[in-house]
């Protein structure tokens, strides 16, 4: 069943993939738990189904889940990968997965499936293709481009699209990082070393400065 309920924010609801992702469920299962009315959702007028997060952590509460990746935990680096090809998700996504560093990715194959749950996601880096059906990654990047909640996410743009082609389609924002396409693994390796390693700078500058203020 689908609620008339429409959500204040975009932190308010989220789409069917991350849902799925918080709730450890299949994309099946969180279409029936909808269905079945556990949980709220509704359809924007482009028919994207868009679900409670409130009812998401009420179906949690009710079944003594854990919060999952919807709230932060032990630092862990927070990555909304975005890429059509299905073997290029799954391969950087099994690389996040089995990677002995602190990462948390959440995958997805669609500009649009970003656009809807990325604000509840909230990302320190954002991964994206360019070259993607509908919302593609030029139109992802501008959207968010325009919003200051981003402006402190990194942002890693991996594409076939030569520098030409690219420039031809308006170009990348400023600070954007670009890897060619096909992926370099050890190069993908170093750059999630490489931020981790300046987070961690950055957390202990900050911690000392507290203290140092609290010491004044």
């Amino acid at each position: 069943m689908q609620s008339n309920i429409t959500p204040d924010t975009p932190e308010d609801y989220c789409g069917t993939t991350y849902a799925a992702k918080l709730l450890g469920l299949s994309v099946g299962t969180i279409q029936t738990l909808v269905e079945k009315n556990e949980l709220q959702a509704w359809k924007t007028q482009g028919g994207h189904r868009r679900i409670s997060m409130p009812s998401i952590r009420e179906y949690q509460r009710k079944h003594n889940m854990l919060t999952t990746q919807n709230e932060p935990r032990d630092g862990r680096l927070r990555v909304l990968l975005v890429e059509d090809d299905a073997v290029t998700r799954e391969m950087l996504r099994g690389y996040c997965n089995r990677s002995s560093m602190p990462v948390d990715c959440t995958a997805m194959s669609s500009g649009l499936e970003a656009l809807i749950d990325i604000a509840s996601i909230k990302p320190d880096v954002l991964i994206t293709d360019l070259n993607m059906p509908g919302v593609d990654g030029f139109e992802l990047l501008r959207t968010l481009r325009q919003n200051p909640q981003f402006n402190r996410m990194t942002t890693l743009v991996l594409s076939a699209l030569s520098p030409e082609e690219i420039e031809a389609k308006g170009g990348l924002p400023e600070g954007t990082i670009f890897m060619a396409k096909p992926i370099n693994m050890d190069w993908f390796n170093g750059f999630f070393t490489a931020f981790l390693a300046g987070r961690t700078i950055e957390l202990h500058t900050q911690d000392g400065s507290k203290v140092a203020a609290a010491q004044s």
